[in-house]
């Protein structure tokens, strides 16, 4: 017959086993966030915010982890971490923008005649251009006057911006700003020989008449 003092061992038992359940518990809910959080950083780049709560998410859930459950329970969620995140980074960059949710935070899918072959495509690499619309970080840029889907590298770009091709495939081109260095100049086309080269009539000079005197005093 069990006695009265086994109560109470059982009863707090219980509540220690309900503890860690609830530790474990939130430690799962920070890794879904920072796991979202994640994927944010991908399609709205915040300059470095996002990925900073998300590296706190992660790290409070191997903190509960481990006060919930030992070194095992905050080992096993720091390598499950280690692990989640670039998988995660992948799925944004590979497969997110085919999905429906995707299609909407990148945009619409180029036309035919924006879609180069890739050989074509890959010439692309190292050329400047110009971004055409936002980048967040999908966009439209322009080479050459032509205009072409792209996905900036991690970084929110102005329209007007100067922007340079890193990376090339078929259905995507990957860039980054472009470098002071290596932006086009535009003073060039309009230097002080190019203009004493144009005709007077495309200056406006046609309407002075040079030939008459001034009125004397």
């Amino acid at each position: 017959m069990p006695t009265p003092a086994l109560k109470p061992v059982a009863s707090s038992l219980t509540h220690s086993e309900l503890n860690a359940l609830d530790g474990i518990s939130i430690a799962v809910l920070l890794t879904l966030v920072g796991s979202l959080l994640v994927i944010a950083e991908v399609f709205f780049p915040s300059g470095g915010l996002l990925g900073f709560l998300s590296a706190a998410c992660f790290i409070g859930a191997i903190y509960s982890a481990y006060t919930s459950g030992g070194w095992f329970y905050g080992l096993s969620f720091a390598a499950a971490e280690v692990v989640l995140t670039p998988v995660l980074l992948y799925f944004a960059f590979t497969y997110l923008p085919s999905t429906p949710l995707g299609k909407v935070l990148v945009g619409a899918a180029p036309t035919e005649q924006e879609v180069l072959p890739e050989g074509d495509r890959r010439t692309l690499v190292g050329r400047v251009g110009v971004a055409r619309s936002k980048m967040l970080p999908a966009g439209s840029i322009e080479i050459d006057g032509q205009m072409l889907d792209a996905v900036s590298q991690g970084q929110a770009i102005d329209p007007g911006e100067y922007v340079k091709v890193v990376e090339a495939s078929r259905t995507r081109l990957v860039v980054r700003r472009a470098p002071a260095a290596e932006r086009p100049d535009p003073t060039r086309s309009t230097g002080s020989g190019d203009l004493l080269s144009r005709p007077a009539g495309e200056l406006g000079l046609d309407d002075f008449d040079f030939d008459e005197k001034s009125p004397q005093a």
